[in-house]
């Protein structure tokens, strides 16, 4: 099944990349400031003259910028991209007669809105990834802070889950569910 939190993969990738490059760039500079390596005096200069740099290096400096800068945007935009990817199942017992295309999302919208009715739950979202062989079913449940998310946990695993397995003719339906607590409570009837 595919991380419900993709970004965080990502992030510590990232993060972990960044930290190295500057735990070695940290090394390099005490080991050569105590004489360690001999690549550069310690006694030079950081920057020889007062004259510009060369052209090139203005031009490499900018090319780095703009790499930089695409990899920050695509940083951004993998933040953005919290739901996993679903696909579109075909039903193809026999090709010749045609075949049944079922989108994953209209697959799961009357489990959705069921599970939205169950008490103490605030919002619901179902994500159906995988292949039809392997599927897997992502939940993100919004609770109301005085809901029970065990409550709603039973009550998906005694009804609600394989109700929609039997739909989907599945015999298994790994699920990852994921909760959430609102600053709401549910409403009171006086």
């Amino acid at each position: 099944m595919t991380n419900l939190n993709r970004p965080a993969r990502l992030n510590r990738v990232v993060l972990g990349l960044l930290g190295l490059v500057l735990l070695a760039a940290g090394g390099f500079a005490v080991a050569t400031h105590f004489g360690r390596l001999r690549v550069v005096d310690p006694a030079s200069a950081l920057v020889p003259g007062t004259a510009g740099p060369p052209t090139w290096v203005l031009y490499a400096a900018a090319a780095v910028a703009v790499l930089l800068g695409f990899l920050a945007l695509r940083w951004i935009l993998a933040q953005l991209a919290r739901r996993p990817p679903t696909r579109t199942w075909r039903f193809d017992t026999d090709p010749a007669r045609g075949r049944t295309e079922l989108a994953a999302d209209a697959a799961v919208a009357p489990f959705v809105a069921e599970l939205r009715e169950y008490p103490g739950v605030h919002q619901a979202r179902a994500t159906l990834t995988g292949h039809r062989e392997n599927p897997a079913l992502a939940l993100v449940v919004s609770v109301d802070q005085d809901g029970d998310p065990v409550a709603v946990r039973e009550r998906l695993a005694a009804e609600g889950l394989p109700r929609l397995r039997q739909a989907l003719d599945l015999d298994e339906l790994p699920v990852a569910i994921e909760f959430r607590f609102t600053t709401s409570t549910a409403p009171r009837i006086r």
